[in-house]
């Protein structure tokens, strides 16, 4: 096997070097065919090689956990990918030798080999070895005209074709073994980046997939006419104030329906002259804006330091706007504040007119609902923000939108 392989790896660098520009189409679209074929055959080996691996425990014996996170290290894949290709080895090995030989042959990929391996599992605990046999063979004549997707959807009904009679029984069966499926591989998997990002994969299963989207889709529509973010970068934005209007139900467990706590840390200069970074307790550096707009409406254990580093000052943490003086603001602005928003009052949060770092009191006078989208403006614009004469806020547009800087309120949430 190593000398066929170290003469296919031969062939394969020879082709590399070749010219495909001087091809002709009909043969261009041949080669691409042939190069197809082979990369299915060459899967097909590789899980082989992957199959017996798990089956000697090789991983463990060379002090991995597992054979997925021994190939994570040895082929520098992701876990998650190694894990599936441990996975799909284990099915490809028990499937009837119908496909096996399709994905030898390169006449089937390997994610149609998924989808046909769990159609036929299904058939065979519905209607035995044969009607299984037979189903292998249409599948497969199918993979040549459809994708995993369209052969998924087609797998559903493959009774109607291959076993009529317990067609509509098996059809509930499969829907069973679907569920079942998505059960098991449901994940969400975190990666935490070097600057404090998260990195998000996973797979949810139809329940969570419905509530989620449920959730985010009416917060993922643009704003506005000048609403430039991009779909990600809304529907990004939507799963944080989900988590927002999370953590301000106060259902959630013990130590979790508490809004962020910030340790900041900065110099008592920096602090004075509103220049410093601030440090969370995990050790992410935040510029001074992330901190104020965060700070907002969390609980905070500000840490002062001297120029020597040393403690100045550790406040207690307190809760800040909450419980009856949250209820007197919710009363008062019915809901986001700034011009034109119809956000609720239980989507918003608490922001501090003069922050809290600069001597701010937690008070009715110096608090606005906003919405997660504006308070984020409000933080990185001209726009400012104060109470007018009658005790409701309004805001002072920046000289480029308005020269004259006429103050402006939300007419959407007045009841007179």
């Amino acid at each position: 096997m190593l000398e066929e392989l170290a003469q296919a790896e031969a062939a394969v660098a020879g082709c590399l070097g070749a010219s495909a520009w001087a091809l002709a189409e009909h043969d261009l679209v041949a080669a691409l065919d042939a190069a197809h074929r082979l990369e299915q055959r060459l899967a097909a080996v590789k899980l082989a090689l992957v199959r017996e691996l798990d089956g000697r425990g090789s991983a463990t014996a060379q002090g991995a956990s597992s054979t997925a996170v021994w190939l994570r290290e040895r082929l520098h894949l992701g876990v998650g990918v190694a894990r599936r290709m441990v996975e799909l080895a284990a099915t490809l090995d028990a499937a009837p030798a119908g496909v096996r030989d399709a994905l030898a042959a390169g006449s089937v990929d390997v994610e149609q080999v998924r989808v046909i391996a769990a159609t036929v599992e299904t058939v065979h605990s519905a209607a035995g070895t044969e009607v299984a046999d037979k189903a292998v063979g249409v599948l497969v004549d199918w993979a040549a005209q459809f994708d995993a997707t369209q052969l998924r959807r087609l797998g559903t009904r493959i009774l109607d074709h291959v076993a009529p009679d317990v067609a509509d029984a098996a059809a509930e069966a499969a829907l069973r073994a679907d569920e079942s499926r998505a059960t098991r591989d449901r994940h969400v998997t975190i990666s935490e980046q070097t600057d404090g990002r998260l990195r998000l994969t996973g797979i949810l299963d139809p329940e969570a997939a419905t509530l989620l989207r449920t959730a985010i889709d009416p917060l993922s529509a643009p704003t506005g006419p000048d609403d430039t973010r991009t779909s990600g970068q809304r529907r990004h934005d939507a799963l944080a104030e989900v988590c927002r209007l999370a953590l301000r139900g106060g259902e959630l467990p013990d130590h979790g329906g508490d809004p962020t706590q910030l340790a900041v840390t900065t110099s008592y200069d920096g602090l004075t002259r509103q220049l410093g970074t601030g440090a969370l307790d995990t050790g992410l550096q935040l510029t001074p804006e992330a901190v104020r707009r965060l700070a907002c409406d969390a609980a905070i254990l500000p840490a002062v330091l001297g120029g020597s580093g040393q403690t100045l000052d550790v406040g207690r943490q307190r809760r800040l706007v909450t419980g009856p003086l949250r209820r007197a603001l919710v009363l008062r602005d019915q809901g986001c504040a700034f011009p034109g928003c119809d956000r609720p009052p239980r989507w918003c949060d608490a922001h501090h007119i003069r922050h809290w770092a600069d001597g701010g009191a937690t008070s009715l006078d110096n608090a606005v609902l906003l919405c997660g989208h504006h308070h984020r403006h409000l933080h990185h614009s001209d726009w400012s923000v104060r109470l007018g004469g009658d005790g409701h806020p309004e805001f002072v547009p920046p000289t480029w939108l308005d020269p004259d800087r006429l103050p402006r309120r939300n007419q959407y949430h007045r009841r007179t």
